[in-house]
């Protein structure tokens, strides 16, 4: 490990790690022994090593996070929203830090990981707010001196499964919020990025400290899918919220449901910009761009089709080839770089994979799909973001391929572009580039974008929190973030009060005895 990355763990107070669970404060000795190293993609180096929990591992967490429940669904939500408030503090005394090694271990760049560490502060600062705001309603009764209302309480254990790409954000959208509502949490990170999930627990520990809390609020536990699995099928965890690929979701999905339990799912993007005639291609420009090559393609919400005028498509397709031979490609950490690597070998040979597949179904690759070698490039996961030409029919285009590939496909007409947005499984992100307000009404009708998300002049990417997160069909249906996200992460309670003398029923209903 390089000197200067020793120091920034030290500076993240991570010690060592070599551990894999941790109940708030106290760091746990696993049952297993065989270490598991971590790379880092941009240079290859070796970050630290991490020992998977055990199946009894996590038994030991979860045990303390069930008497942890019990304490922390009493407290005041005011009170619970104080305390994510002094974590967001910690998170912006440590920003810089964070931020690099998220660059460091998941190879977005260094403005990217600033960024998703910002992102963790805003969602706290929502989650403060919202911890004073969680209304329920008031309904008249049909029946004399009756009073009705609904409340929410707090489910008691939340799982979280995050993905690598964003290794803490994701993580911060489901805890932050889970806490505020009463809930305790037990994340399981992804098996690529587990020193970020180290980093975040170690910034938790003077919080929990600080304010004389019990174990078990925040847990952590690194593991394999077999976590995951243990996650899933545990009946003492009424919600699982589940980050990553739609093959992934759907076993969450099915073994949570086969015990009657709640999923909270967030899977694949295919997701497509349509760029109209009557578009500012200068900003279109800039928008395409950042949405296929921020995070090397590798957010959920990445641009995957670019769906353009047949009058504007040569236009724009030179634009863009022209821009894409402006990006420089290399170390994230140096802000000069555009690009940064893929998380590993297996998604280069995945990407390489996706660029001969849209050959041999007709394509035409405009630039790049190369792997970058030499001086810079020894950790192999640098590529060179591709450009194809393509129909929407192509079997490699109706697939999410998570790397920096866009495919370039013309159209005639609006319903046209809108037809071939929808036909794809995928149903998160989307967007329309255009100064017509009769196009850009008709793309956010219903009769419009079948995604989750829809936008108008601006990209695919950066969704702020303030905003549900999640899409529709198999982009799993769930919704994280901001607006009323925080009811997935309670039970709602119908309550009815009989202040009267006497027992009218509802319906009319006569029982005399």
């Amino acid at each position: 490990m390089l000197e200067s990355t020793k120091e920034l763990l030290r500076n993240l107070n991570i010690t060592s790690t070599n551990t894999s669970l941790c109940t708030g404060t106290q760091w746990l000795t696993s049952t297993n022994t065989d270490t598991k190293k971590v790379y880092s993609p941009v240079d290859g180096s070796q970050l630290g090593e991490v020992v998977y929990a055990s199946e009894s591992d996590y038994e030991n967490v979860i045990i303390q996070a069930q008497k942890a429940a019990e304490f922390w669904k009493s407290v005041p939500a005011p009170k619970r929203g104080s305390i994510v408030r002094q974590y967001g503090m910690k998170l912006r005394d440590h920003k810089k830090n964070l931020g690099k090694l998220v660059s460091l271990e998941m190879g977005k760049s260094y403005q990217e990981g600033l960024g998703e560490v910002q992102e963790m502060i805003d969602i706290c600062d929502f989650a403060v707010g919202l911890s004073r705001q969680l209304y329920g309603l008031t309904m008249h009764s049909e029946r004399p001196n009756h009073r009705m209302y609904e409340q929410w309480h707090p489910l008691g254990i939340v799982g979280i499964i995050s993905a690598f790409n964003f290794p803490v954000a994701v993580w911060a959208w489901n805890s932050m919020i889970a806490a505020v509502c009463g809930d305790v949490c037990v994340w399981k990170p992804s098996e690529k990025t587990p020193l970020t999930a180290i980093a975040c627990h170690r910034l938790l520990e003077s919080v929990i400290t600080e304010n004389d809390l019990p174990e078990g609020i925040f847990n952590l536990v690194i593991g394999d899918y077999k976590i995951g699995e243990c996650i899933a099928k545990d009946k003492r965890i009424p919600m699982v919220s589940a980050t990553g690929s739609t093959r992934m979701g759907k076993r969450v999905s099915e073994v949570v449901g086969a015990r009657l339990g709640s999923s909270l799912l967030e899977l694949g993007g295919n997701n497509a910009v349509i760029i109209s005639e009557h578009a500012n291609l200068d900003n279109a420009l800039i928008a395409a761009v950042f949405g296929c090559v921020g995070t090397a393609g590798q957010r959920c919400t990445s641009t995957r089709r670019l769906l353009i005028h047949e009058s504007i498509f040569d236009t724009f397709k030179n634009k863009l080839v022209n821009a894409y031979g402006q990006l420089r490609i290399g170390n994230p950490l140096d802000e000069h770089n555009h690009v940064g690597p893929l998380i590993d070998t297996d998604a280069v040979n995945t990407f390489t994979q996706a660029v001969q597949a849209v050959k041999n179904e007709g394509g035409e690759v405009l630039t790049g799909g190369k792997v970058l070698s030499g001086e810079g490039y020894e950790s192999g996961c640098y590529v060179k973001p591709c450009i194809a030409t393509a129909q929407n029919h192509y079997n490699i285009v109706q697939e999410e391929t998570f790397g920096p590939i866009v495919y370039l496909i013309p159209y005639q007409t609006l319903d046209e572009a809108i037809q071939l947005q929808n036909d794809v499984k995928q149903g998160l992100s989307s967007a329309i580039f255009t100064d017509n307000v009769q196009e850009a009404e008709r793309f956010l009708s219903a009769a419009g974008s079948d995604c989750g998300i829809a936008n108008v002049n601006i990209g695919t990417s950066g969704a702020e929190i303030g905003g549900a997160f999640g899409g529709e069909k198999e982009t799993g249906g769930g919704r994280e973030s901001g607006s009323d996200a925080w009811k997935k992460y309670m039970r709602r309670q119908t309550n009815t009060i009989n202040y009267g003398t006497d027992l009218p029923l509802a319906q009319g209903i006569k029982f005399d005895l």
